[in-house]
């Protein structure tokens, strides 16, 4: 069995229900005939413990078991907070 957890960073795009943040991972490509650089965005379910994330927040997120249909990552830290007002 691996003990590797994979990880993700992005921005908090909305805080969805009870415990749980919408995160918004973006990566870059190269373009397979073109050759230039494009932004490919996925958006992920996080658990959030505690409720301290706000839209705008830098997180990063550690997989972890199924905690619901669609929600596979927990939490590990806040990179920076948004300066949503």
């Amino acid at each position: 069995m691996s003990t590797h957890k994979r990880e993700i960073q992005g921005v908090v795009v909305k805080r969805s229900g009870d415990k749980t943040a919408s995160v918004l991972v973006t990566r870059s490509v190269l373009h397979p005939k073109y050759h230039k650089t494009v932004k490919r965005f996925k958006k992920y379910l996080v658990h959030d413990e505690r409720n301290e994330l706000n839209v705008g927040d830098t997180v990063i997120a550690i997989e972890c078991r199924p905690l619901s249909k669609t929600k596979s990552y927990r939490l590990k830290t806040i990179t920076s907070t948004g300066a949503n007002v």
